[in-house]
């Protein structure tokens, strides 16, 4: 059963590939079914992806913060090809994907492999791609990146400074995934506000300036951690088994554990650091978005 009063979206049919015309929310035009221009030739043009800052409060107020099938369905239907989810199948990564695969087949999945994740992750990438029938891009990091890293510092120099493990951090995930949006309009992330403080003002739809003024998704950032749970447990979804080993957030293998009665949910990462922080980097804010946020846009 879900909880009362958990904000849930109803699932809709797929769109039809018949369809010749697509309205978000609010009127907000999509780029589906353009008269004389094939689903297949439109996911191989580039996209006019840039919404200006001062028109993206009326995106914002279309969607609003509790329809993210909605949100899903204009952007693939804007986007096509150029839109991805990126995740590291943590739970909020798996019900976008049910999400987006009852919307389209015809979906782009990236996940970076760092080189030290859990051996239960590449287990569980595999059953979502029997699961959902997808294909999964699978970025690596730079190896001469990493080899100067390493001869810097050793396999293990995450620990000796937070200077350290952010670099680290860089070369396995951040320049990966920077190299790999460069090909992309639009960005879909698993991340919620109650996740940590770092995430608290997180809006379901900016501009990524920190990647070219392209289009950064958040469809969940309303949801609750047991709204993400009520999905997965109604439509028997697949998920990661660290969860069921005391894991609320899962990366790296030397970088993540288990919490303990009364720990925030971001406490396993990193956790011999002191500081509060507990981010590598991948969603430093843009000032469109602390703009969007301290405005209430989101």
């Amino acid at each position: 059963m879900l909880a009362e009063n958990v904000p849930f979206p109803t699932r809709p049919a797929p769109i039809a590939k018949s369809a010749t015309k697509a309205l978000a929310p609010g009127g907000v035009p999509s780029d589906r079914g353009r008269p004389g221009t094939s689903p297949s030739a439109l996911r191989s043009v580039r996209r006019q992806s840039t919404i200006d800052a001062h028109d993206l409060p009326r995106y914002q107020k279309a969607f609003g913060d509790h329809d993210p099938e909605s949100l899903l369905r204009w952007a693939h239907g804007r986007f096509g090809n150029r839109l991805a989810v990126v995740t590291a199948f943590q739970a909020e990564g798996i019900v976008l994907l049910d999400m987006l695969r009852r919307i389209t087949p015809d979906l782009r999945v990236i996940t970076i492999d760092t080189g030290r994740l859990p051996a239960e992750t590449y287990t569980l990438i595999d059953k979502v791609r029997r699961r959902f029938d997808i294909d999964v891009e699978m970025l690596y990091p730079d190896a001469p990146s990493l080899a100067a890293l390493m001869q810097r510092g050793g396999p293990n120099l995450f620990y000796q400074s937070v200077d350290d493990r952010l670099a680290c951090c860089r070369v396995r995930k951040v320049e990966p995934l920077n190299r790999a949006l460069r090909d992309l309009d639009a960005w879909i992330t698993g991340l919620r506000r109650d996740q940590s403080p770092d995430r608290a003002d997180t809006p379901v739809l900016a501009r990524d300036e920190a990647h070219g003024g392209i289009l950064k998704l958040a469809p969940l950032a309303a949801w609750s951690e047991e709204a993400v749970w009520d999905y997965i447990r109604a439509h028997k979804l697949p998920y990661h088994p660290l969860y069921d080993q005391g894991f609320t957030s899962i990366g790296c293998a030397p970088c993540t554990r288990a919490i303990t009665i009364g720990e925030s949910a971001r406490a396993g990462r990193w956790w011999w650091e002191t500081g509060s922080h507990k981010e590598c980097g991948l969603h430093l804010p843009s000032p469109t978005e602390t703009t969007a946020a301290s405005t209430g846009g989101a």
